[in-house]
């Protein structure tokens, strides 16, 4: 991942050291499952806890002999503790190791991510809240529909959000799964108990049917539910990015003192946080992709996922947990003018409100198809004459003959149309994150 685009925090949890280290946590924790049981010695295990260490430096050397990092840890954790070494890895494979090591980084950077997601969720509806009352068209096919008001933009943004937050809960805890069971998951050189006593020491659930390798679909669930985030991400980005345009301009990013749009044209004023926003979530739907491709592994097990997740799930965690970061930010400094989009609103000559005048000559007995077409005669004049809506429906003797000048006007009035949106803010009101 380019450093640029790293957060401390989460590549903390995947560095080359912090992955032995919780490749040491495992093996310490089934050293201590099987002193439980009775089958090392206690005090094997406390010379194993106080000397247990690894170099990495010196783990990559003997890995240059070895071409087997599980045995070059293994190697090197045995020259710092000495005898007690013997019980290290007893009856275990590389991947009831690696797996549940893997399990312990998904679970502390679903943390991170949930984290960020949750104050996502918070931004969007604090922002939401502010603008209840500001009335702005809404669009659909990317023309004049009929009138909302910002809040409900930034409120469909929140629950979007906390339901990406439900499936990466849900996603995190499929795949922060171990297992300790054995070359082919038949706990052969295992006692089961070895798996219940580690994976509730380290927090994990155990998978109850393993191969050698904790089952693949639970990673894939886990970068689905990333890149699901992400693309609401690149949704909110998008969004953002079109109501920036200069010919709308109801939002744009903030732009800071000093902050320079293009090394040409010094006026510039460019969406760049959304535009790289879309372009990351590109990335990470390309990972779930790679996820999904890892699933179906040869038998008992293969190696083909592992040089995989080596990349995706370090780089879509980060990632996204970089995209988050921006994302909150983008929405808490969002500039809104709500004076050019009262302007933007007036632009289609009234035509938002032809749904209205179509319902109320239908309420005055006319037939849905006669009212339709009635409406849509003066709309499309409107359209191509650039003349009042209201004011062609108002010399037109066929609705006039139904509707009385003051029908006609009151179907053009904007917080009518809004009369019910209330219900919608008390749910953006009950929202938790």
């Amino acid at each position: 991942m380019i450093e640029r685009y790293s957060t401390p925090e989460m590549a903390a949890v995947w560095t080359d050291h912090a992955r032995m280290q919780t490749w040491l946590e495992v093996e310490i924790a089934a050293c201590e499952a099987w002193a439980e049981l009775g089958q090392v010695p206690w005090e094997a295990v406390k010379e194993i806890r106080s000397r247990a260490a690894f170099d990495l430096e010196r783990v990559l050397e003997i890995e240059e002999v070895t071409h087997h990092d599980v045995i070059a840890f293994l190697t090197n954790v045995a020259e710092h503790v000495g005898e007690a070494s013997k019980y290290i890895h007893y009856g275990m494979t590389s991947s009831d190791m690696l797996d549940t090591a893997l399990a312990l980084q998904i679970k502390r950077s679903g943390a991170l991510l949930l984290e960020q997601a949750r104050l996502l969720g918070v931004v969007c509806r604090r922002r939401a809240l502010e603008h209840r009352d500001t009335v702005m068209i809404g669009r659909s096919h990317g023309v004049h529909a009929e009138p909302i008001v910002f809040g409900l933009v930034l409120g469909l943004w929140a629950f979007e959000v906390k339901r990406g937050i439900e499936r990466l809960e849900r996603a995190t805890a499929q795949a922060a799964v171990g297992k300790i069971s054995g070359a082919v998951g038949t706990y052969a050189n295992v006692d089961p108990q070895i798996e219940q006593l580690v994976m509730e020491k380290l927090g994990l659930g155990a998978e109850p049917i393993s191969t050698q390798v904790v089952q693949r679909d639970r990673h894939a669930e886990f970068l689905a539910a990333l890149a699901l985030i992400a693309t609401t991400i690149e949704k909110i980005a998008v969004q953002v990015r079109h109501y920036q345009r200069t010919e709308v301009l109801e939002a744009e990013e903030y732009f800071a003192p000093g902050q320079k749009g293009s090394s040409a044209m010094p006026h510039k004023r460019n969406p760049i946080i959304s535009e790289r926003l879309a372009g990351q979530a590109r990335v990470i739907r390309g990972n779930m992709v790679a996820a999904f491709e890892n699933v179906p592994l040869w038998h008992e097990r293969d190696i083909s996922h592992s040089s995989v997740e080596r990349v995706i799930l370090p780089d879509s965690t980060i990632l996204l947990h970089y995209m988050l970061k921006k994302a909150v930010w983008l929405v808490d400094k969002l500039l809104v003018y709500p004076q050019n989009m009262a302007a933007n609103l007036e632009r289609s000559f009234g035509l938002i409100h032809s749904q209205q005048v179509l319902l109320a000559l239908i309420k005055a007995g006319c037939l849905r198809e006669d009212a339709y077409t009635l409406v849509q005669r003066s709309a499309m004049r409107a359209w191509q004459e650039k003349r009042s809506f209201q004011e062609l429906l108002q010399g037109d003797q066929e609705v006039t003959a139904l509707l009385s000048p003051e029908e006609i006007q009151r179907c053009f009035d904007t917080a009518a149309a809004l009369r019910n949106v209330g219900v919608i803010f008390e749910r953006v009101e009950a929202l938790e994150f």
